[in-house]
């Protein structure tokens, strides 16, 4: 994160974001020096004085009301979900204590609950984080078979679904279309940030990313946001082979960031009977790659 500030770093991604033949403004085809818009021309689509916008940028003003904020995210051309980023960013401020280590997540018994009637599908409860909290059988097979099955429940074992995507080859082999799993991962992850700035293991998760793989680096400077509650999937998987799958978030009011996802694959009867065989296929839960860093 930027020693200017998160709105700020947003600000500038989001404007570097935006291509001037996407906006109404005047002589947008002159030459320029750098990607996307400049800052008078985010001020002047906001209706706020350059200066102030720069301050803005620059992490020297960060009380900048919601009426002004909003007027900015139109001029950017935010969605929903980024303009709440937006608001959720402006409001952080530096703690007068250092922040202190988040409680660990603990799947709630009515998650289990749900997830146990969750049999012939492949399911997984995921934490704020995208640390998995729990799976059905299922789920495991899908997603990490060469994990223990009982990782989830042991904090020091609890697969991350996010370090594994850009640190375990077995992970990023499984999805085809690795780089569209990756944007979407890291958009979740901003998004937390901006509603948890304080959470200390979401800082370490995503500095260690940050340092150890330049494809999170690179996606995380482009500052998107965004949180995927159903779509499809692309899976090359070593037992079921290529298939697609859609999928559903649910979440729960008493713990909304806790989210079980259940995939529901095309050619279910032979995918789902594959996913079966995987113990069999010599994938067992009690062989867990040393080289992995999965933690």
């Amino acid at each position: 994160m930027s020693s200017q500030g998160p709105l700020a770093e947003y600000l500038r991604a989001k404007r570097a974001d935006l291509l001037p033949d996407r906006t109404q403004l005047a002589g947008y085809g002159a030459r320029r020096r750098v990607r996307g818009l400049r800052r008078e021309e985010v001020a002047q689509l906001a209706g706020v004085s350059i200066g102030y916008y720069t301050r803005l940028e620059q992490g020297h003003s960060r009380h900048a009301s919601d009426e002004v904020l909003l007027a900015i995210a139109i001029a950017l051309q935010l969605t929903v979900t980024e303009t709440e980023h937006l608001l959720d960013v402006s409001k952080v401020r530096m703690p007068l204590r250092g922040p202190a280590a988040p409680p660990i997540e603990v799947a709630s018994p009515t998650a289990l609950k749900m997830l146990g009637f969750v049999t012939d599908r492949p399911a997984v409860l995921l934490g704020r984080r995208d640390d998995v909290l729990a799976w059905n059988r299922l789920g495991h097979a899908l997603i990490a078979p060469y994990l223990p099955f009982s990782a989830p429940g042991i904090a020091s074992e609890r697969p991350s679904l996010a370090r594994m995507l850009f640190l375990d080859a077995q992970t990023r082999a499984l999805y085809p279309n690795w780089m569209k799993e990756a944007g979407q991962v890291v958009a979740y992850h901003r998004m937390v940030s901006g509603k948890h700035p304080d959470d200390t293991a979401l800082i370490a998760l995503v500095g260690e990313l940050v340092m150890k793989d330049p494809a999170f680096a690179t996606l995380w400077s482009e500052g998107r946001v965004g949180e995927c509650i159903s779509g499809s999937k692309q899976f090359h998987h070593p037992v079921a082979g290529d298939f697609a799958a859609t999928y559903d978030l649910w979440a729960q009011a008493s713990y909304p960031e806790h989210r079980l996802e259940i995939y529901d694959p095309e050619e279910p009867d032979r995918v789902i009977a594959a996913l079966w065989r995987v113990p069999e296929a010599g994938l067992g839960a009690h062989e867990v790659p040393k080289a992995h860093n999965v933690s």
